[in-house]
């Protein structure tokens, strides 16, 4: 490493991770080796877990929960916790943002800025924490009192992917945690560091030993276990959709646990003539590019009037090819590596068919050579018809393809020709259209004359098959709770037997 700046450089060797079941670093026979995908060289070696040591982690969290050791907390002693952790993350910032980097190739100053998000996650759930509460009904007449409560629905299990794995992560856990709950975790196996790291930050943060755990391992087998483990109340799964369909099937066969589902997205950015162009044609580029794509809010259908595409096409060309691509720890970087060899071979697969198909490639096209890591220009295709798999199918890279519309009408339709509905934005400055499409196009989340924009305090979550629940401030602290009713009888009975 540069002993100036140790967060510039890749590690002289592999670190070695253990992972974390009540309260302790455990160890295992077998590791998995992670390269970095922007360099190629080895950064992590983490725990191929067992089913057995998920069983221990179910154990614990169970324990933790049964005995009351954090839902028995009043939420001011929870939201104690949870603003030690944002001032240890604030700390830690550069160092978690380079493991970051290093296990999923993404530029070191957005991973910085993720990790801003995720202070901000945590403050905000220290604040559901303190405002949870039920309500009453003092409409039942003079002989009886109604409360309805919040309850931690128990031990959660939280599998997270491989894209943001520390900011996907910080989206639900704090929340999670405002709750009640007690918690199994199983990231990636490809970017389980930072979960890893957050382990370390929750202890010393004060979180009673149980309430966090974190399995390392592969979804085939530790995923699947945890999806299908009797004993976990609710998962919370982020992946694609056909994952998700299997956590719905697992949930069915076990214990019906409840699911909370982010999933995936093929995500309408629609451009009217009346936008700003120079506007819509940055936010275009930022939607499709941010992550290299590989985001589930990815502006990933440029749906354009007609009358302005053509010119509103090539400034959007222009823009993206002036987009920094290269190495995620260079300051400069504004878009990284590709995170998995598969995900890069599945990239340029669609590329390749685009062209076959007959759309026009107007930007990128293919890989950057850079001597190490695996990388792709943003791309651009027009001439997209709405039945080309790169219109239809959740590509998870920078891949943007554009459509044209004549209508408010036809546009609302092109936005919601999907099975997805997980994000959308409008650009134009007639507040008559915005309101219009924004009511009318079926998305989770929703952006007018901006993209990816809002914080914590917002609910996130899809509709159709982009998934179920909705994680992040009040609604997300609530979808990790049971509603129970209470009814209290006033004074004295009247006998039903004389």
């Amino acid at each position: 490493m540069d002993q100036k700046n140790p967060h510039l450089s890749t590690p002289t060797a592999a670190r070695n991770f253990g992972f974390f079941v009540d309260g302790q670093w455990r160890d295992g026979t077998e590791r998995f080796e992670r390269a970095s995908p922007g360099h190629g060289t080895p950064v992590t070696r983490t725990v191929r877990c067992t089913v057995e040591d998920l069983n221990a982690a179910v154990a614990a969290a169970r324990l933790a929960f049964e005995d009351r050791r954090w839902s028995g907390l009043s939420g001011a002693a929870r939201a104690g916790v949870l603003l030690r952790v944002a001032e240890i993350l604030r700390r830690r910032r550069d160092e978690i943002a380079y493991w970051e980097v290093l296990e999923n190739g993404k530029p070191i100053s957005q991973a910085r800025g993720e990790i801003d998000h995720c202070i901000a996650c945590f403050e905000v759930g220290a604040g559901a924490a303190r405002m949870l509460h039920g309500d009453s009904f003092n409409s039942l007449g003079d002989d009886l009192f109604g409360m309805v409560l919040h309850e931690p629905i128990g031990v959660v299990g939280l599998i997270t992917p491989w894209n943001f794995p520390f900011l996907i992560l910080c989206e639900r856990v704090p929340f999670i945690l405002a709750s009640g709950c007690t918690m199994v975790v199983k990231p990636s196996e490809v970017t389980s560091a930072t979960t890893l790291l957050l382990a370390e930050v929750l202890a010393e943060a004060g979180l009673p030993a149980g309430v966090y755990n974190v399995v390392t391992g592969s979804g085939r087998v530790i995923g699947q276990a945890l999806s299908e483990h009797p004993d976990v109340d609710m998962l919370s799964f982020t992946g694609s959709t056909a994952v998700g369909r299997s956590c719905v099937h697992a949930a069915a066969d076990s214990n019906f646990k409840k699911l909370g589902l982010e999933l995936g997205g093929k995500n309408p950015i629609i451009v009217f003539s009346d936008a700003d162009l120079e506007d819509a044609a940055d936010g275009a580029a930022f939607g499709i590019s941010f992550n290299t794509g590989q985001c589930c809010v990815s502006s990933s259908r440029l749906i354009v009037e007609r009358s302005v595409a053509a010119d509103f096409e090539k400034l959007l060309a222009e823009k993206m090819a002036k987009i920094r691509v290269g190495d995620p720890l260079d300051e400069a970087t504004q878009v990284g590596a590709i995170t998995t060899e598969a995900q890069n071979a599945t990239i340029l697969d669609y590329i390749a068919r685009g062209k076959a198909a007959g759309a026009r490639l107007l930007a990128g096209g293919g890989p950057i050579d850079l001597g190490r890591g695996q990388y792709i220009a943003p791309t651009l295709f027009s001439g997209v018809s709405r039945d080309m798999p790169i219109a239809r199918d959740e590509i998870f890279g920078p891949v943007l393809c554009s459509m044209h519309f004549d209508t408010v009408e036809e546009a609302i339709q092109l936005a919601n020709d999907t099975v997805y509905g997980l994000a959308a934005s409008v650009w134009t400055k007639n507040i008559d259209k915005a309101l219009t499409v924004s009511r009318r196009v079926r998305a989770g989340r929703f952006w007018v004359n901006t993209i990816m924009a809002g914080g914590p305090e917002m609910p996130l979550g899809g509709f159709k098959q982009s998934g179920w629940g909705r994680e992040a401030g009040m609604y997300g602290v609530e979808e990790y709770t049971q509603v129970k009713s209470v009814h209290v009888e006033i004074g004295k009975r009247t006998h039903w037997i004389a």
